[in-house]
């Protein structure tokens, strides 16, 4: 797949999470809305009619968006002053998944690449936090592998456990499903790999 056709695809899922955001109805707007534009459906009874479901379900998010830090803004003395905050320790780090699951909940190790607290991107080395509004001793699950190992979740429960929109997640699992589906043979080239074989 070119990299023209990667950029044209992440532009399509922008546009589809940006649109997301447009939908939202305050719970307080429901009513002003029946109130003012349809109040011709008002049959005298006082009663107004019932809100239908899609309207309901719609809320504001409760929790703040991530947010970036790109590393090219970063100017050299908030690199200096963050440094100095923040000195590297020693403490020796879990190596393997088994010494990992036997240590403290919730993780303290932000900088693993299967904390659930912040993202890097490793082209850019921006990074994204993912839980703003909370510390990473405050969250409930903190290790992706430890949600893996429950088994199969919900998209609302992913989405809530990575601070992102229901349709997000779907997303970005028909994303990974077609590369996976792209770099892996077709049942044809499979066949004919064995054909070549020798002594077959």
């Amino acid at each position: 797949m070119s990299a023209k056709h990667d950029e044209d695809e992440d532009e399509i899922f922008a546009a589809g999470v940006a649109d997301e955001g447009d939908d939202d109805v305050d719970e307080g707007d429901e009513g002003d809305a029946l109130d003012g534009e349809h109040s011709d459906l008002d049959d005298g009874s006082g009663d107004l009619p019932e809100v239908s479901r899609k309207v309901r379900r719609r809320r504001r998010r409760t929790r703040p968006r991530s947010r970036t830090i790109a590393m090219k803004r970063l100017t050299r003395e908030e690199l200096r002053l963050g440094a100095l905050m923040f000195p590297p320790v020693d403490v020796p780090r879990p190596k393997t998944r088994a010494e990992c699951r036997e240590e403290a909940r919730p993780c303290p190790w932000v900088a693993c690449k299967f904390h659930l607290y912040l993202d890097v991107n490793p082209e850019t080395g921006s990074i994204k936090i993912n839980f703003p509004d909370l510390e990473p001793w405050d969250m409930k699950d903190t290790c992706s592998l430890d949600v893996a190992e429950r088994g199969g979740i919900t998209l609302e429960e992913v989405g809530e456990i990575m601070n992102l929109t229901r349709e997000r997640i779907r997303q970005v699992e028909v994303r990974g499903l077609l590369k996976l589906k792209m770099a892996s043979p077709s049942p044809d080239e499979v066949g004919a790999a064995l054909l070549r074989r020798p002594g077959q």
